[in-house]
């Protein structure tokens, strides 16, 4: 893949620059852009905000108002692992707040935090699409349903050792 342009540690690659440029033009881009931006980096550090603003001309105060008022934006990296808790309404109501602090509990972790290893981030999510098997939760692209609080561990473990 191309490269041309770099922000910190991330290098803009040639799909990103080609996606900017498309979109910049079209009004109530800023969200397609980070959406893109996040996909490719897993989040949207202060470098690539900073080269955001740049390629876009949008100021980096209305980037990170956006970025810091939706949830789904990110501006830490997450784990390599990332555990996605399902808060959606029957998750909720079947224990899915319980799983999410189970989970951090059992990882050590607080609210947007990520194990010292970089392998383990945990953060809730409004719906997963599986709603009869609430309460759910996802690794990557695993799924797993109708959890309990004492199935997390083994959960766990199955990701620890790679």
């Amino acid at each position: 893949m191309a490269v041309t342009q770099t922000a910190g540690d991330e290098t803009f690659p040639m799909e990103l620059l080609n996606f900017i440029d498309e979109w910049k033009v079209k009004p109530g881009s800023l969200i397609m852009i980070l959406h893109k931006t996040q996909e490719i980096f897993g989040f949207i550090s202060r470098p690539a905000a900073e080269q955001l603003s740049r390629l876009t001309g949008i100021p980096l105060a209305r980037i990170y108002g956006v970025i810091t008022f939706y949830h789904f934006f990110k501006t830490t990296k997450p784990g390599k692992y990332k555990i996605s808790v399902c808060l959606g309404t029957a998750c909720y109501l079947k224990g899915g707040q319980d799983l999410i602090d189970e989970t951090r509990s059992l990882l050590g972790l607080a609210p947007d935090g990520v194990t010292e290893d970089g392998k383990f981030s945990v953060d809730p999510v409004r719906c997963v699409g599986c709603c009869g098997l609430a309460p759910v939760l996802t690794v990557g692209n695993d799924t797993y349903g109708k959890l309990t609080k004492d199935m997390l561990p083994d959960i766990i473990a199955k990701y620890q050792n790679n």
